[in-house]
């Protein structure tokens, strides 16, 4: 995959995990930034494995998630859960592969894919 490639592969995901976090009303400053970040840190994983340019959306998606769980807390969580009264989180599925989707692992749900949260509640913990 070429530079150009790679670029877009990038903006894809930072745009689809902006989404995400623009749908459950996390996406202030501090929020951007760690998004920022992850996409910086991505880009030269990228870089030195051009194949894995599918997997990227997913990857920053967790890096993210991960980042968040220390400032902000659980993100992005189940709405089926959360309208239960529990809390908890969706994860990235696969882990390390293409088209990534959120999934409840608790109820076995596939909720949205990466990118495409929409506007279903639970926005922290």
């Amino acid at each position: 995959m070429d530079a150009e490639g790679l670029e877009a592969a990038l903006h894809t995901a930072r745009a689809g995990v902006l989404r995400d976090l623009s749908a459950r009303d996390v996406a202030d400053a501090t929020v951007v930034s760690l998004l920022e970040d992850a996409v910086a840190q991505r880009r030269w994983w990228v870089e030195q494995w051009p194949e894995g340019a599918e997997y990227v959306l997913g990857l920053v998606a967790q890096d993210v998630q991960d980042a968040l769980l220390e400032s902000y807390g659980r993100w992005p969580l189940c709405p089926s859960c959360t309208a239960g009264g529990d809390l908890q989180p969706l994860s990235v599925e696969p882990e390390l592969g293409p088209d990534p989707h959120w999934v409840c692992e608790k109820e076995g749900l596939v909720v949205a894919p990466v990118g495409a949260l929409g506007g279903s509640g639970g926005s922290g913990a």
